[in-house]
């Protein structure tokens, strides 16, 4: 399992499967190349909103901190934390030890996130039409 990021929102992951373990990784990090994501992040340290995902057992909740947090996340899936970008975020995995359904259900809940820019113009609104409507 590889994890291959460019620490400004983009992240991918592969799984290469070789008798030796060089081979298995050049495997890995092609695949990771190939299936590279972007991910709207605040201010290039966080996640925009909450966020939830899932892979067979394995739940993963994914929440956005104040500046100066951390990356406080199990394993797996602070490296793709560390490999994406985000400097502030509390992750917990919930179902599942696995590494692999925990990085896949990482993976399924960041291509939930959206920044505001993108849902107002999905809307036909302005981004301070969005904001304005949290308060209720």
């Amino acid at each position: 399992l590889v994890v291959v990021g460019d620490q400004k929102g983009r992240v991918g992951y592969g799984v290469g499967k070789a008798r030796e373990v060089p081979e298995a990784i050049r495997k890995g990090t092609e695949k990771a190349k190939r299936n590279i994501m972007r991910v709207p992040l605040r201010e290039g340290r966080s996640l925009h909103h909450d966020v939830r995902g899932s892979y067979g057992a394995g739940k993963v909740v994914l929440r956005t901190a104040p500046p100066g947090t951390g990356i406080i996340a199990g394993g797996p899936m602070r490296a793709v934390f560390e490999s994406l970008g985000v400097q502030d975020v509390v992750a917990k995995s919930l179902g599942t030890q696995n590494p692999c359904n925990m990085v896949k259900a990482t993976f399924h809940a960041l291509g939930t996130v959206e920044s505001p820019r993108n849902v107002a113009t999905r809307r036909g609104r302005r981004v301070a039409d969005i904001w304005g409507q949290r308060g209720g």
